[in-house]
C-alpha cells in the first residue's frame, strides 16, 4: 500500500457525488481520490472537474490497470456490482460496494470467494448501521437487555416515492424494485440487530399496481410506460434458530405517510422500536418504556466511508461483512422466487 491511500470511484452518479467522494476527501490528508470511471466519459470528466479528481476514465478496467489503486467505491447499477467488485479485488483493491451486494446469491458468493482469496476488505453500503439509533440499540442487545430476539418486523414504505431519475425502475439493470432498493436497507438493519441468523424459509409476494401508470410523483416523474419492477414487496422469513421476521417495502402504496421506516424487535426480556428509538421492558414490577433524551445528529454516509478507510488502515473487520451479503442476497432471491411461484421457498 502506498503512503497515501489511493481511491478510485466506479460510477459518477448521485450516490458517488453525494455520499462517497466528499467523505473520502474530508477524511485526512493521507487519502486521495485519484480517479473516477463512468461508462459515459463526459459524466466522468464532469465529476472529476467538480471534485478536483486528476483522472477520468470511460473504462473502469483501464482505471484499475493504470492507477495503482488501494481501494474503490462501486456506485453503479446493481447488475454490475459483482463483475466490478471481483475485478477490483483481483486488481488488489479493497472494495466498498453500494447496496445491494449483487442481483443473485451466486454472484454474492463469488464476491466473497474473491475477497477471501485476495485478503482484501469487501463491504457494502448499508449506511443505516451507522445511525445513532442502530448503534444505541445494538449496545442494549449486546448487553442482553432484550434477551432472545424471537420475532421481528421491518418496513420501509413510501406513498408515492418512485425514483424519477436513474435506472431504479429497470428490471434488467437493477434486478428488482423496492425490495432491492429501499427495502434492502431495513432488511439488512433488522438482520444485523438479530445477529444475522441463518434463514430457513421465505414466503413472499410482490406487486406492480401503481408504478405502471401515471400519477403524483414525490420524487419526480417516473417512466411509467417502461416501469418493469415491483412497487411493493412483502415477506415472511423463518430462521433455523426458531426466530421469525415479517417484512414490507413499497415504492408506492396508498398509505398515510409520505415515507416511513421502522424495525420492531421482540425478545423474551425486552422489545424495541427503532425509528424513533424506544425500548420496552418489565423492571421492578412495572412495565417500562425508555426513550433517549438525546441522540447526536450524524452523517451516516460520512461514518460509513470513514469506517471503510479505517478498516483498511487498521486491519479491522468492517461493520458490514461480505458473508452477511450472501445471507441477505439469498433471502431476497427466495422472496422473489416465492412471489413468482406462490409457494414458500426453503433456503
Amino acid at each position: 500500500m502506498s503512503e497515501q491511500l489511493r481511491i478510485g470511484i466506479i460510477g459518477a452518479g448521485g450516490i458517488a457525488r453525494n455520499a462517497h467522494i466528499p467523505n473520502y476527501q474530508n477524511y485526512k490528508d493521507d487519502i486521495q481520490v485519484v480517479a473516477v470511471a463512468n461508462h459515459n466519459k463526459e459524466k466522468a470528466v464532469q465529476c472529476a472537474e467538480t471534485f478536483s479528481i486528476p483522472n477520468a476514465y470511460e473504462d473502469y478496467q483501464s482505471m484499475l490497470e493504470e492507477m495503482n489503486l488501494d481501494a474503490v467505491s462501486i456506485c453503479t447499477p446493481n447488475k454490475f456490482h459483482a463483475e466490478q467488485a471481483i475485478a477490483s479485488l483481483q486488481a488488489g483493491c479493497h472494495v466498498l460496494c453500494e447496496k445491494p451486494p449483487a442481483i443473485s446469491k451466486k454472484e454474492a458468493e463469488a464476491m466473497v470467494q474473491e475477497a477471501e482469496k485476495s485478503g482484501k476488505v469487501l463491504t457494502y453500503g448499508f449506511h443505516f448501521r451507522y445511525s445513532p439509533e442502530v448503534e444505541t440499540l445494538k449496545k442494549f442487545i449486546d448487553a442482553g437487555e432484550l434477551g432472545e430476539i424471537y420475532a421481528s418486523r421491518a418496513h420501509y414504505n413510501r406513498r408515492r416515492g418512485i425514483p424519477g431519475w436513474g435506472v431504479f425502475t429497470n428490471q434488467e439493470l437493477q434486478g428488482g424494485g423496492t425490495l432491492i432498493d429501499n427495502g434492502v436497507h431495513m432488511l439488512d438493519t433488522v438482520l444485523y440487530l438479530m445477529g444475522y441468523p441463518e434463514p430457513k424459509t421465505v414466503l413472499g409476494a410482490t406487486y406492480q399496481k401503481i408504478g405502471n401508470r401515471p400519477g403524483v410523483g414525490v420524487l419526480g416523474e417516473w417512466d411509467y410506460e417502461n416501469f418493469s419492477v415491483e412497487d411493493m414487496a412483502r415477506g415472511m422469513i423463518t430462521f433455523t434458530n426458531g426466530a421469525s421476521l415479517t417484512f414490507e417495502s413499497t415504492f408506492a402504496a396508498n398509505v398515510e405517510e409520505i415515507s416511513s421506516k421502522n424495525v420492531t424487535l421482540m425478545g423474551d426480556q425486552g422489545g424495541a422500536d427503532l425509528f424513533p428509538l424506544k425500548i420496552y421492558q418489565e423492571k421492578h414490577d412495572i412495565l417500562l418504556d425508555s426513550t433517549p433524551a438525546y441522540l447526536e445528529e450524524r452523517d451516516v454516509y460520512k461514518h460509513q466511508v470513514h469506517h471503510f478507510i479505517e478498516s483498511i488502515l487498521h486491519g479491522k473487520q468492517p461493520l458490514s461483512t461480505a458473508r452477511e451479503g450472501v445471507i441477505l442476497q439469498a433471502i431476497m432471491e427466495a422472496l422473489y422466487k416465492s412471489a413468482k411461484t406462490g409457494e414458500a421457498v426453503n433456503i
